[in-house]
């Protein structure tokens, strides 16, 4: 006796229906069908955890290039400048989740060369503490981070912003910054001179390139004392944090909130560019979505499928049902016979899909080698290799939906077998 004929019968009959059966020209089309809908379910779960992984892929990479120039956390005081700094470095580093912290100052202007303008924001950092908090340091590719001294007027510049101005190790550029007269209601009375921006030149000591473009055309590093002099500020107008977990900031910056003084500000990573992740969200809801309705297309094949199989199996219905099984059971061995189908081509898709996920670093470069093109152009990218992040809680997510809606589409078929009727389906038997 073999496992199969160990189960309840409801499960015996729906597996020896899901298998083939004897060979004539209608089972084999009922088995090709089946199989089209095993196929269709597994290409369109496979295809959706490929590119739910490749987008993760995506948002990993540009989240780690953003957070190698911006800090985990930043801390304000919303009086303007922090002269108690270091005070408050060692209060914020008390916080067992706080892995480096160091002091900023910021301003911006227009940096000149040649008669071409670019706006940049100017970041003064300490280049001794700036490894603490980010790894602009180690993303210099000509120069040296470290010749940043106070009061030389020295500048690391983002490689884009260096390439715009046609600027290299050693040049000459000039920042235009706000006047010092200016105020909020315009120019104080009798300062007319004043309305002439800020001339300062600064000699490029450094280039770096972080790989995100924002950053990498518009930021440039000076030595803090620098940047407090051009802000007019005797102190840095804060602190930038570094922690354990990214993806722990929000919590980490709530609770230092609480722990420390009112007047100080705290702003987590994901404050800084709010409406790309939101963009970032909302296309993979919307791709999940989409590539969902390729799953239940395929799912609902099922419905064909088992309509077939009801109408090729009515006279076994008729004779299980004069054996005494209720409609109940008849309808549970189509829905086993349609869910078999489902699961099978969910394991199929999520198989194919995770191989395809951990090994799309492979893949991909192998099918560039073959058709002679290539997919991502760094130039325009900034990446050269397709990014893939692979979340078991997604796969999770797509291996439910994919055999609840084969579940679903196996309910109608089902119920009309539980209303066959044995007297007319066995008068022409």
């Amino acid at each position: 006796m073999s496992f199969i004929d160990k189960l309840p019968y409801e499960w015996a009959v729906g597996i020896r229906y899901t298998r083939a059966g004897k060979r004539s020209a209608r089972n084999s089309f009922i088995s090709f069908i089946s199989l089209i809908s095993v196929s269709g379910i597994a290409l369109g779960v496979a295809a959706l955890i490929v590119v739910l992984s490749v987008m993760n892929g995506f948002q990993k990479e540009v989240t780690n290039r953003m957070l190698s120039v911006v800090a985990h956390i930043e801390v304000y005081n919303a009086r303007g400048s922090m002269p108690d700094w270091q005070a408050r470095m060692k209060q914020v580093l008390q916080n067992g989740a706080v892995r480096g912290a160091a002091p900023f100052a910021e301003t911006s202007g227009m940096l000149m060369s040649d008669g071409v303008m670019k706006p940049a924001i100017l970041r003064g950092v300490l280049p001794q503490e700036e490894s603490k908090v980010s790894d602009v340091p180690g993303k210099i590719v000509e120069g040296k981070f470290d010749a940043l001294r106070a009061g030389e007027m020295n500048i690391v510049l983002g490689i884009e912003l260096a390439r715009s101005l046609a600027l290299k190790v050693g040049d000459k550029v000039t920042l235009a910054t706000a006047p010092n007269g200016s105020t909020a209601g315009g120019t104080a009375p009798g300062a007319l001179s004043a309305m002439a921006p800020r001339m300062v030149n600064f000699t490029v000591v450094g280039i770096f390139e972080a790989g995100h473009f924002e950053y990498d055309s518009g930021l440039a590093f000076v030595h803090m004392a620098d940047a407090q002099a051009l802000a007019n500020l005797d102190a840095p107008v804060g602190l930038r944090l570094r922690i354990a977990d990214l993806h722990d900031a929000p919590r980490v910056a709530q609770e230092l909130g609480r722990t420390m003084s009112r007047d100080l500000v705290f702003v987590d990573w994901g404050k800084h560019n709010p409406t790309w992740f939101a963009a970032v969200q909302s296309q993979k809801k919307m791709m999940f979505i989409i590539l969902v309705l390729i799953i239940a297309v395929a799912a609902f094949n099922l419905v064909a499928t088992l309509a077939m199989t009801v109408t090729d199996k009515q006279a076994d219905i008729a004779i299980l049902r004069t054996l005494g099984s209720s409609p109940r059971s008849i309808m549970k061995i189509f829905m086993i016979q349609g869910a078999l189908i489902g699961i099978a081509g969910t394991v199929a898709g999520v198989t194919g899909g995770v191989l395809l996920a951990l090994n799309i670093d492979v893949i991909i470069p192998f099918i560039e080698r073959v058709l002679a093109i290539q997919f991502l152009s760094k130039d325009i990218y900034f990446i050269s290799a397709l990014p893939s992040d692979l979340r078991w809680p997604d796969v999770f997510g797509i291996a439910g939906v994919a055999i609840g809606l084969a579940f679903v589409a196996t309910l109608y078929p089902s119920f009309a077998a539980s209303r066959v009727k044995p007297a007319e389906a066995l008068r022409y038997e």
